[in-house]
């Protein structure tokens, strides 16, 4: 079964934020995901959610999904990312 990770990221640094964008590109292509959403624009139809940057990534699993972000390409990633955003992100199944 198919599963997601969504991130919500507010970038606090963009210059330093680009080398997280480099290296989670190059784990991303090397875990096989599919992005589905980088970035564009957003709008709120209910609730007070104000997520300024969206990302969501397609896994063939949950477990592929975890094995992407305890990888050792995306490890680096984050610590790149490092003083330079706020993320909240979590992996969900999809349906069946």
């Amino acid at each position: 079964m198919s599963a997601y990770i969504i991130a919500d990221v507010d970038v606090t640094d963009p210059q330093q934020y680009e080398a997280y964008k480099r290296w989670s590109s190059a784990a991303i292509q090397a875990h096989g995901a599919e992005v589905l959403v980088r970035g564009g624009a957003v709008t709120v139809l209910e609730g007070d959610w104000q997520p300024s940057r969206i990302v969501v990534l397609r896994f063939p699993s949950v477990e592929a999904a975890r094995a992407f972000h305890d990888s050792p390409e995306y490890r680096r990633a984050r610590e790149a990312r490092a003083g330079a955003a706020v993320m909240r992100m979590i992996a969900v199944e999809g349906v069946a």
